[in-house]
């Protein structure tokens, strides 16, 4: 029997989609996910367990799964014995304090002796009692926003994203407690077999190349060989750039890669350094 590396993936919401597409850019193609508890890979070693976001640690804990992917405020929010393996990048948002915006707000200790709604008391929890507030965590499993509007609550601890959810129901966040996106887990306790621990490897080979592709331009020119260290200057490359000679032995072609939030920036002085016929190709999968 074929030895497969289970992990426990979230069955619905952004971070379900944002696994599933990762995992099919590492080339992992899954049969058909409907409906379905655990769902084997067509073409690699793996199989996903879909489950509830907040069950996915414990099921890493407990070894029903060999690893997760998950938010990391449900890694901390269920202190289970769980580790992070690897920060995925991607689901990012922040647990933060809010209260009405017509409040007048003059630091954290004006929590002290209020009311806090929440899903994450034991992250709040936690913060308070580093920073010596005594307050009253009321626990909500859904829409924490609204607490306060309907006088359940005087302010909220909840996950920020846009922050479009706090605006429209007039509420201003004042403290940051944690970054989260999502990540990586397995268990501290259950150590994985050769077997299992050669497939997760391949995986994370996988997931930095996609990882290293991202925001990434493959770039190629056309460079008149007297401006080709005026624009070797210009190129902040993740290595070298490739010079290969072309028919014309005046001209060479220069290859290299971008960030591409710098791309125009780096187009520019390109051509004014003598550049011509400039080529900006994606990047699936970079291996560095």
């Amino acid at each position: 029997m074929e030895t497969k590396l289970r992990i426990a993936v979230q069955s619905k919401g952004r971070l379900y989609e944002e696994t599933m597409e990762l995992l099919s850019e590492a080339g992992v193609k899954m049969t058909s996910v409907k409906r379905t508890l655990l769902v084997p890979s067509r073409n690699f070693p793996v199989e996903l367990l879909f489950l509830r976001d907040d069950d996915i640690p414990e099921s890493v804990a407990m070894g029903t799964a060999d690893i997760g992917i998950v938010g990391l405020n449900e890694v901390l929010e269920k202190d289970k014995a769980v580790e992070v393996i690897k920060e995925l990048g991607f689901s990012k948002c922040r647990l933060s304090l809010a209260i009405p915006k017509r409040i007048e707000y003059n630091g954290v200790e004006w929590f002290n002796n209020r009311k806090i709604a929440t899903s994450y008391p034991v992250i709040l929890q936690k913060f308070l009692d580093k920073n010596n507030i005594k307050a009253d965590i009321h626990v909500i499993t859904g829409s924490v926003e609204i607490a306060p509007g309907i006088g359940l609550a005087d302010g909220i601890f909840d996950i920020v994203s846009s922050g479009s959810t706090l605006v429209s129901n007039n509420l201003i966040e004042v403290e940051k407690v944690i970054d989260s996106q999502a990540v990586l887990i397995g268990s501290k306790k259950q150590k994985l077999s050769d077997e299992k621990q050669a497939i997760l490897d391949e995986l994370l080979f996988r997931f930095d190349a996609v990882k290293a592709a991202d925001g990434k331009k493959y770039i190629l020119m056309n460079v008149p060989r007297e401006k080709l260290d005026e624009v070797l200057a210009v190129l902040p490359g993740i290595k070298s750039p490739t010079v290969l000679p072309l028919a014309n032995n005046d001209w060479c072609s220069v290859h290299t890669v971008l960030e591409e939030k710098r791309f125009w920036e780096i187009i520019g002085k390109l051509r004014n350094a003598g550049a011509e016929g400039i080529l900006a190709l994606d990047i699936e999968k970079m291996v560095l």
